[in-house]
């Protein structure tokens, strides 16, 4: 059975990526011509978001990365900020 939940229920819920790391928490939402643009999902402590952040207090990950809602909110792996790795310089 299809259930719907009203956006106000889902600021707070626990945002996992859909390998199961905890991700951070949903903040608000994004709303552009009556429909949901995207969510503002902020860096928790012990998140995968404040490890890979840093500084940062959250990231926005647009609707369509989104796989699911119900007690948590499930989105894809690709919504994940890839760190970028130091350039090695090359001796000469």
């Amino acid at each position: 059975m299809y259930k719907t939940k009203r956006v106000s229920q889902v600021y707070d819920m626990k945002v996992f990526t859909d390998d199961g790391n905890y991700f951070g928490d949903v903040e608000e939402s994004i709303i552009s011509s009556n429909k949901i643009f995207g969510w503002k999902i902020k860096a928790t402590k012990g998140s995968y978001l404040s490890k890979v952040l840093g500084g940062a207090k959250g990231v926005i990950v647009p609707h369509q990365m989104i796989k699911s809602i119900g007690d948590v909110v499930l989105i894809s792996k690709d919504a994940i900020p890839q760190q970028e790795e130091p350039k090695e310089e090359e001796e000469e």
